[in-house]
């Protein structure tokens, strides 16, 4: 029986608009095709369903014991058998090729679901090997779908998910927007997509840094740390390694362009970008500007710091 073409469109479909590779597909309707056929009557466990890779024609087979005296399920009788493949005796088994209509229409709907799970398996497993190394890289997307304050982004031709907890808590996003984030994680098992999304990380600031400031991306200036309140104040401690460059005028860009660019993705965050210094007392006057601090205490075995203010 050829393959319909509904099959047909199902399997150029998937391979183009979600990437997964054909054999992949056609190994999967097999299957299902095939775990489906068994729960019909008259079959055998040992059915097989083979689509042909040329011609996308289906073949049904299944093997039966040649018997004398028995029939139903599972056995041929030996005249039957015999005109099949002759010489063939009582007791051994053939294989034989059953009419496509042996599916059945359950095994069709049943296989359709069963298709569907194999290829998002498919899917997860590609988006997976696409995206286990590009932790930490900033993608752009599409809003897909909003669920309460998680939000589905298809990037590419990849669903993302970027949860309620690692939005900037000002923000508001409609199905249609476009959203730039940080890939925060990677998951082989997830049920959902496997690609977590974030932007209220202090990862995307530090990466929004790099990507804006030549410096940062050439080694010249290193962001010491980023202390994140998302959506409404971030706080940048950087240190030059070139005497010549000035690490804060460098984040700060021609007239504030830089940061400028920043502050506008993060809609309006407040940035602090602040000298880094070995010296803790220096380091912490700077980090708490512009608050006048009275005293700096160290505890050193806590490793914090004790600060009154005016």
């Amino acid at each position: 029986m050829a393959m319909n073409n509904e099959l047909l469109a199902i399997v150029s479909y998937i391979e183009r608009e979600r990437g997964v590779d054909r054999e992949i597909v056609l190994v999967a309707i097999e299957q299902a095709l095939q775990q489906a056929a068994k729960r019909n009557p008259g079959v055998t466990n040992d059915l097989r369903v083979v689509i042909d890779r040329k011609t996308l024609s289906l073949h049904v087979y299944d093997t039966m014991v040649v018997s004398g005296e028995e029939t139903g399920t599972g056995f041929i009788s030996l005249a039957r058998a015999q005109r099949l493949q002759p010489g063939i005796a009582e007791g051994d088994t053939i294989e034989i090729e059953m009419p496509a209509s042996a599916l059945g229409r359950i095994a069709a709907q049943t296989s359709r679901q069963m298709i569907m799970q194999k290829i998002r398996e498919a899917e997860r497993d590609n988006t997976f090997s696409e995206f286990r190394n590009r932790v930490g890289e900033i993608v752009s997307g599409t809003v897909t779908a909003v669920s309460r304050r998680d939000l589905y982004v298809m990037v590419g031709k990849t669903e993302m998910f970027l949860p309620g907890k690692e939005r900037i808590p000002t923000e508001e996003y409609n199905v249609g927007d476009s959203i730039r984030a940080i890939v925060k994680d990677v998951k082989p098992d997830a049920n959902g997509p496997a690609v977590t999304l974030s932007r209220a990380s202090s990862e995307f600031v530090r990466t929004l840094f790099r990507l804006e400031v030549s410096e940062i991306a050439d080694g010249v200036v290193e962001i010491m740390g980023v202390a994140r309140d998302p959506g409404y104040r971030s706080k940048l401690a950087v240190r030059t390694h070139d005497e010549k460059v000035d690490p804060v005028g460098a984040c700060v860009g021609l007239k504030g362009a830089r940061v400028r660019n920043i502050v506008r993705e993060l809609s309006g965050e407040k940035i602090d970008i602040v000298r880094w210094s070995e010296d803790v007392r220096n380091y912490v006057a700077q980090a708490l500007a512009p608050a006048k601090l009275e005293t700096v205490e160290l505890e050193p075995e806590t490793s914090t710091v004790r600060v009154t203010v005016s």
